[in-house]
């Protein structure tokens, strides 16, 4: 177990590296582009993982499999609507600060494991999201915007999914892990706010 432990915590501590995934605009505008996007920010990989990990975690003690399809789709299409917000140029508040206090309180939940109605979830999640996806749609431009946007949708979804078997398969043997999981996430978003 310690030895899980140790392999998970330095696996976190290399994460906490400087998010990379804001490139260049001028990059952008490709669906390999946008698949690539959202797995090389550590912010965006913690917050995708951890929605799948509070998916697991809400689906086990609602002992349903709600969850796993509602918290990450709330996620997904509402970011898509933040990316299409942002290209139309309708400007939000807070963005970036709002996506770092995603990595804090989605790790947060999945810390104390917080068992919330699937529906709030969906609503946490979602308001969360649309941050993400306005911040990608506000990089892009308008050129490529419909490869891109498919791309990093893709790429999302699949992250929710490893945040998910994850969740699912630590929950069998090792329940109180995937808390700590957690607990890393909000520390490793704590260290991007004051890093």
């Amino acid at each position: 177990m310690l030895k899980r432990l140790s392999l998970t915590a330095a696996i976190f501590a290399a994460a906490a590296a400087p998010a990379l995934a804001h490139l260049d605009p001028v990059e952008h505008g490709s669906f390999m582009a946008g698949v690539s996007h959202p797995l090389f920010g550590v912010d965006h990989i913690l917050v995708m993982v951890a929605v799948g990990l509070w998916a697991a975690q809400i689906a086990r003690q609602d002992q349903s499999n709600k969850a796993l399809w509602t918290v990450p789709s709330a996620f997904v299409g509402t970011m898509a609507v933040g990316f299409v917000l942002a290209l139309a140029g309708v400007a939000l508040p807070f963005v970036e600060p709002a996506i770092l206090a995603s990595v804090i309180a989605l790790g947060l939940l999945v810390a104390m494991a917080a068992h919330l109605p699937t529906v709030v979830g969906a609503v946490i999640v979602g308001l969360f999201a649309l941050f993400h996806g306005h911040a990608h749609g506000g990089e892009l431009g308008s050129a490529g915007a419909l490869q891109f946007g498919v791309g990093f949708v893709v790429a999302t979804a699949l992250l929710h999914v490893a945040g998910i078997a994850l969740g699912l398969s630590i929950s069998r043997f090792a329940p109180n892990l995937t808390r700590m999981l957690g607990g890393l996430t909000a520390l490793a978003g704590l260290s991007l706010v004051f890093g």
